[in-house]
Parts: C-alpha cells; sequence; structure tokens
C-alpha cells in the first residue's frame, strides 16, 4: 500500500457568497507545496478557462498514467521509445441517474521509436492493452477508457 497526497486551498475574495458571485480560482499542490497547479472550475461552472478544472486534470492523470505503463513496459523489453505524447480528450455527460460524469476518455498516443527499434502495429496495440490493465488509475475508475493511437 502507498498513499498520496494532493492539496487544495481557496479563499473568498467576493463581499457576498452566492453562486453567481464566489471565485472558483483555488490552488492545487503536491510535494508540500513545492509545486502549485493553478486551478478553477470548468468554464460551464462559471470557472476560469486559464485555469485547469478538475475534469481536465482528471483526464491528464489517466494519460499520464498510462504513457509511464507504456514506457514501464517498452523499457522491460527492451524497446526504446524517444517519444510520446497524447492530446487525450474526456467527454462529459449526464448519466442514467441525471448526475453529470466524465463518462469516456479517449487516449491518442503519438509515440517514436528510436531508430532501428523493430515493433509492428499488433505489438504496439498488445502494449497499449496491456498498459491500459496495469494503469492504477484505469483500474480505480469507471470511466470507459480507450486508446485511438495516432497513425
Amino acid at each position: 500500500m502507498s498513499e498520496h497526497h494532493g492539496s487544495v486551498h481557496w479563499r473568498r475574495t467576493s463581499a457576498d457568497f452566492t453562486y453567481d458571485s464566489y471565485n472558483r480560482a483555488h490552488a492545487v499542490t503536491f510535494k508540500e507545496g513545492a509545486v502549485v497547479l493553478p486551478g478553477s472550475a470548468n468554464p460551464m461552472f462559471r470557472g476560469d478557462a486559464d485555469r485547469v478544472d478538475p475534469e481536465e486534470a482528471y483526464v491528464a492523470s489517466l494519460a499520464a498514467c498510462h504513457m509511464l505503463t507504456f514506457l514501464a513496459i517498452c523499457a522491460r523489453k527492451r524497446l526504446t521509445v524517444d517519444s510520446y505524447e497524447d492530446d487525450a480528450l474526456g467527454i462529459m455527460e449526464k448519466g442514467e441517474n441525471g448526475k453529470l460524469w466524465v463518462s469516456r476518455v479517449t487516449l491518442r498516443p503519438k509515440i517514436t521509436f528510436a531508430p532501428g527499434t523493430s515493433i509492428t502495429p499488433a505489438q504496439i496495440e498488445q502494449i497499449h492493452h496491456q498498459s491500459h490493465g496495469e494503469c492504477f488509475i484505469a483500474n480505480s475508475v469507471k470511466t470507459d477508457v480507450t486508446v485511438a493511437p495516432h497513425s
């Protein structure tokens, strides 16, 4: 077992506190304050589009976990990866219960292997499948996560 910490810090900046007036800006901190991420609500909930909203952080967390698992598997197989980029997309919609949730996340990785690395598209697909099965975050959520690699 391991523990993982993240903190949020918010202070009211408006004179009153109504749904329309209160500020959504906050700080998300990690490593005892050494890493600070400016956060806010999603703009559709009156948040600041220049800050990271929880839904974006959630999508990025799934993408990062998948990437790190993919890289670990490739390293164990001695398949040298030069770069890995992912422009992941999350879809938030109303569920059957009428509540909003992030129902789907599509990972769209673009991977460059080192020259001379021999790997087939089928092997890459198998590594993505294994990565999804071993990703701690994907194993912790009910969101449907799919991988649609860039060709």
